[in-house]
């Protein structure tokens, strides 16, 4: 009520509050969209355009993005007015630090490889996305089974959870961060070498975003990516994005057989089997012979 410079809010938070009348947009000379390429897939646009009409005709708007993609460049060319784009980086680039490496694997035993990487090289502080809130709670009991310190930051837990969990993550209390990508932006564990890829994103662009968090200030990371036969497709598009293909890694006792062998394999098992003749000829041994052998004919 007593006025503020400066508001930072969600778009939906912010159009609740306009609407019941607790704040006035009228006097806003500068909008700062942030991450606006993830505002634009969770669709908060509807929302930002709402904010924006209130807002003073002459005034300042930047737009920042992570990405650059055709949807968002045309977003900017909707809100903004004779606009300069400032790159700070490379387009969808990744430090010359980070490893890429696949390990294709059945979606059923994700979790097991998951475990046994972790025990054969003794990953310590280890972020792992997955793809939903589902993939997450069931990738955290199977960690608990095998009984690995962890903990879940994902949006059905509250903002206090989350915090709580990062700040366990970063001082070294557990061994590995779940998370969805709620947690994929603006997250910076310092010292961070290990990006799982429990499932691929499913915008190619996302990868960016996961394996971004490690690697930073010149320091190794690895990204890694646990891949069935499903995810080839967003393996592809992700190669595509990043320019070069992505070393793959064959786990002893995981091995994927290609979708030629499993076709093949299936149908020959609905293949019907010739039914041997012999084998349904039944055979009396209680009784004799009723033929009589034949005679040789003797030389006289």
């Amino acid at each position: 009520k007593a006025g503020v410079d400066i508001i930072v809010s969600t778009p939906g938070r912010l159009l609740e509050h306009m609407v019941q009348g607790n704040i006035n947009l009228s006097q806003v000379e500068f909008v700062v969209l942030d991450e606006a390429d993830r505002m634009l897939d969770m669709g908060f646009i509807t929302d930002v355009q709402s904010l924006l009409q209130k807002t003073a005709k002459q005034r300042q708007t930047l737009l920042f993005s992570a990405t650059m993609s055709q949807p968002v460049k045309e977003l900017a060319n909707k809100l903004l007015h004779r606009h300069e784009v400032v790159s700070v980086a490379k387009q969808n680039a990744i430090a010359d630090t980070v490893e890429h490496v696949v390990y294709p694997v059945e979606e059923r035993r994700k979790a097991e490889l998951f475990v046994d990487l972790l025990d054969q090289h003794n990953w310590f502080k280890v972020l792992v996305f997955t793809s939903t809130k589902d993939q997450a709670d069931k990738l955290i009991a199977k960690l608990k089974q095998a009984k690995i310190k962890t903990a879940l930051c994902h949006g059905d837990k509250s903002q206090g959870a989350r915090r709580r969990a990062i700040a366990d993550f970063k001082e070294a209390k557990i061994q590995v961060l779940v998370a969805t990508e709620v947690a994929a932006r603006g997250l910076d564990i310092q010292g961070l070498e290990h990006v799982v890829n429990y499932n691929l994103p499913y915008l190619a662009e996302d990868y960016v975003h996961r394996v971004g968090r490690c690697g930073r200030a010149g320091e190794k990371g690895q990204a890694i990516s646990l891949v069935s036969r499903e995810e080839e497709r967003s393996l592809a598009n992700i190669e595509r994005l990043i320019g070069g293909r992505i070393k793959r890694i064959k786990m002893p006792g995981y091995e994927v057989g290609s979708r030629e062998v499993l076709l093949k394999n299936i149908d020959e098992r609905r293949r019907p089997t010739r039914a041997n003749k012999a084998s349904h000829t039944r055979i009396d041994r209680n009784k004799t012979n009723s033929k009589k052998p034949a005679k040789k004919n003797k030389k006289k």
